[in-house]
């Protein structure tokens, strides 16, 4: 088998236990044909030659909680983060609304009142004000809470009256009329309805176009989280794979309304390919640290009401899974406070064991921000993944000693804890929430800082910090393995998948904040040179 072209003259790292760094990998169609020394580059004629000057080649990254239609989308609406005010925030909202026609729905994102100065949620009149003739819909930075002006709660007849839904909450003023903010999807759901979707095409085109930017990261595989247009999103990637215009590889978690047709269907996780697979059911159990909706046992700091939302009961849960699982079905729960995640894993345990057998992939618990002690033992003896976000951990550690306290806030983002305990952990972003970006992630990781350095010296507790092998363990081959694909993909290896990220240096060679000096000069997905940096020339 000659290979087709070789890339030679770098350092190629498997992320295989035992096996040594390489020179040189060959590729022959999709798949690794060979590694070696930089003799393989012999076996091509000159024009298939890559040289790599120096630069490491490792497996291609996987970001294991995007919720890609979302982000695909955001990329066209208005752009809300990183604003540090409402004003700042109103402003880009005033610009979008100058260039839509009247009546145009404005949508879009981003926005955090946590870093706000001064801090706090905004309000309908403040979008009333630069907005009056087109109805107003934005996510805040971490999805749980949606900003709304006046035309759209009066088009979704929302107002003092209208009760909060179960597991959502609709803040309102000291007269009892909305503020503008909705907590929770339940809440959100109620102008959300009354949006207007995206088209089938928009969504493709949208889709379609997005994929060189997460190329230039590296990432070649996503674990998607279908939401709010989840049928037509999974009906949109099936289009573009069929027509070969999928440029990801994507394991597609279930939105809970999709499990009854999919069990009627005899869907079952793990159905597709090594482009397309789906995999668990997505399942709320709360909501979130930012918007204080996160389930507590003991309440928010200064908060002596608030414990959070319960999206879905102990009852409810054990129903779902009673669904799920034994029709072939994997859990993937959302949970961000200590009382969700016991919740999550009492029901996962109880489930398991009457249903032994029933594992199709392996149940996961997305975000397992804040852990109390005794639970963290669980995740290695129940076999759940812990599917965690380092970013997040870096982002909101403020926060986490502003609302959960220090003394509590000591369980939160437990990583080297849970992986001591023999947990299974993989890495992601939640994008949109956060920035699409694998070395951020492995620095976040492994130093426990933010790029600013911030807190110093040592990080954020820094007895959580992971090595770096482990974080790119966490970040390529344990996704593979929670896939199922760790036979095809994770590790470079002969007869694998081509897929890799080609970084400006070794990061192997250097501190922790050489990562942040670090650049993805080449991305190859399937034994094609999808993104090639400018800096590579």
């Amino acid at each position: 088998m000659k290979p087709d072209w070789v890339l030679y003259n770098g350092i190629v790292r498997t992320l295989a236990p035992g096996q040594p760094a390489y020179q040189a990998v060959a590729i022959w169609r999709d798949r690794i044909a060979a590694l070696g020394d930089n003799s393989l580059a012999e076996s091509v004629p000159p024009e298939r030659r890559v040289d790599l000057a120096g630069r490491l080649v490792l497996p291609g990254f996987c970001d294991c909680h995007v919720h890609f239609l979302e982000y695909a989308l955001r990329r066209q609406q208005v752009d809300l983060s990183g604003t540090r005010s409402a004003a700042e925030a109103l402003e880009r909202v005033r610009e979008a609304a100058r260039r839509a026609p009247a009546g145009q729905w404005i949508l879009g994102g981003g926005w955090d009142p946590n870093v706000w100065e001064p801090a706090g949620f905004p309000t309908r009149q403040m979008l009333d004000a630069v907005c009056p003739d087109h109805p107003v819909a934005l996510d805040s930075k971490d999805v749980h809470s949606l900003w709304v002006n006046s035309r759209a709660l009066e088009l979704a007849g929302v107002g003092a009256e209208t009760p909060d839904p179960p597991g959502g909450r609709i803040l309102r003023d000291a007269s009892g009329e909305p503020t503008g903010i909705l907590c929770e999807m339940p809440a959100k759901r109620l102008v959300l309805e009354v949006v207007p979707p995206p088209t089938f095409a928009q969504c493709c085109a949208a889709i379609e176009a997005a994929f060189p930017s997460v190329w230039a990261h590296g990432i070649t595989t996503i674990h998607n989280f279908l939401l709010g247009e989840g049928a037509q999103e999974l009906g949109a990637l099936q289009e573009l794979r069929r027509q070969g215009k999928l440029g990801l590889r994507m394991l597609c978690q279930l939105r809970l309304d999709m499990l009854e047709p999919a069990v009627r269907a005899g869907v079952r996780t793990g159905l597709g390919d090594e482009w397309l697979r789906i995999g668990g059911v997505k399942i709320f159990m709360d909501g979130s640290l930012g918007s204080r909706t996160a389930l507590l046992f003991a309440p928010y700091v200064g908060e002596p009401g608030n414990t959070g939302v319960e999206i879905t009961s102990p009852a409810q849960l054990r129903e779902y899974l009673e669904l799920a699982l034994p029709n072939g079905i994997s859990a993937t729960i959302h949970a961000i406070g200590d009382a969700a995640n016991r919740r999550a894993l009492d029901a996962l345990e109880e489930a398991l064991a009457r249903y032994p057998s029933a594992r199709a992939l392996p149940n996961r618990v997305e975000h397992a921000q804040l852990l109390a002690p005794v639970d963290i033992p669980r995740f290695g003896r129940l076999g759940v993944v812990a599917s965690v976000q380092p970013v997040h951990a870096t982002s909101d550690y403020e926060m986490v000693e502003r609302y959960w306290g220090a003394e509590r806030g000591r369980g939160a983002y437990a990583f080297r804890s849970l992986l001591e305990a023999g947990a299974t952990l993989i890495f992601g972003t939640d994008c949109p929430v956060e920035p699409l970006g694998p070395l951020a992630t492995l620095y976040a990781a492994v130093a426990r800082r933010r790029p600013d350095g911030s807190p110093s010296p040592d990080g954020w507790h820094p007895e959580e910090r992971l090595t770096l092998e482990q974080a790119l363990i966490a970040s390529c081959a344990a996704p593979a393995a929670v896939s199922g694909e760790s036979g095809i993909k994770g590790t470079l290896e002969p007869g694998k998948l081509a897929d890799m990220a080609i970084l400006s240096r070794d990061i192997f060679a250097g501190p922790a904040e050489a990562l942040l000096e670090t650049e993805v000069h080449g991305t190859v997905l399937g034994g094609r040179l999808v993104y090639r940096s400018p800096a590579w020339g």
